[in-house]
């Protein structure tokens, strides 16, 4: 039998995969669950792709981190216009089923912490919130102690005569990274001399502006929604959003601005 548009992507099983808890069925609950299962997907395809310009960055090909970066900016952009549909519940549809999300809550999404670790934001103790022995669990202390994108971009700059220090090259991989005086100067003077790391830092910067871009609507769609009360399974809700909104992947690209 030849394959089919449907066997390729198991649209069958796809379609199996959304199941309202409320009883009846309340109208709106069908759509909170596809956007929701639709934005697990996007962080599964950001995920591949940031590991792809990990080796990017490690082997040093700036062309391929481009086209790269390019393909991120705009799946972010498809995930901040996301919120314009979730924002079609009013608080009163969505308070309609949500007592029957129990303790479930997106500040559990495994994915979306493994992006932030990925990206150098590293809590270990975001790791509670995941199961032990779950496939969820394991993924994330992986990317707890493996380089993140920001240690894979000092290589990079190693590349490029970007004299690192020792204190970023040997630095604990699970604790946060930090913007740096001596990466602010080699990206400074890599800005003025490589027109095409220029389009590169640009491109990255664009990144970074669209997560924080992202974080913000999510932030705002939230606090419209249920106000300052906690989140679903008691999650800390708008306040803890609002703690990670100004934390840029690349601090020293910003830093630079005023120098450029």
């Amino acid at each position: 039998m030849d394959l089919t548009y449907s066997d390729y992507l198991h649209v069958e099983p796809l379609l199996s995969l959304q199941h309202p808890r409320s009883e009846p069925e309340e109208h709106d609950e069908l759509l909170f669950i596809v956007v929701h299962q639709a934005y697990e997907l996007w962080f599964k395809l950001l995920l591949h792709e940031l590991d792809k310009v990990k080796g990017d960055f490690v082997a040093g090909r700036t062309y391929p981190a481009i086209s790269t970066f390019k393909r991120l900016r705009t799946v972010l952009k498809v995930a901040v216009e996301q919120v314009d549909i979730v924002e079609t519940l009013t608080p009163m549809s969505f308070n309609s089923f949500r007592d029957r999300l129990d303790k479930a809550s997106g500040f559990q999404s495994g994915q979306f912490r493994e992006l932030e670790f990925l990206l150098g934001y590293k809590r270990a103790d975001m790791l509670k919130y995941q199961p032990e022995g779950t496939p969820a669990h394991a993924r994330l202390q992986a990317r707890l102690r493996e380089p993140s994108i920001v240690d894979a971009f000092y290589t990079f700059l190693g590349h490029h005569g970007v004299a690192v220090p020792g204190h970023l090259t040997a630095r604990d991989l699970t604790q946060p990274t930090q913007p740096d005086p001596e990466i602010e100067e080699g990206l400074f003077r890599l800005y003025k001399s490589q027109p095409d790391l220029e389009i590169l830092f640009e491109l990255m910067t664009d990144f970074d502006e669209g997560l924080q871009e992202w974080r913000y609507r999510h932030i705002k769609l939230v606090e419209r929604t249920i106000g300052s009360k906690r989140g679903t399974g008691g999650s800390l809700g708008v306040e803890f959003l609002k703690r990670s909104l100004f934390h840029p992947v690349f601090p020293d690209l910003w830093a630079i601005r005023h120098r450029l």
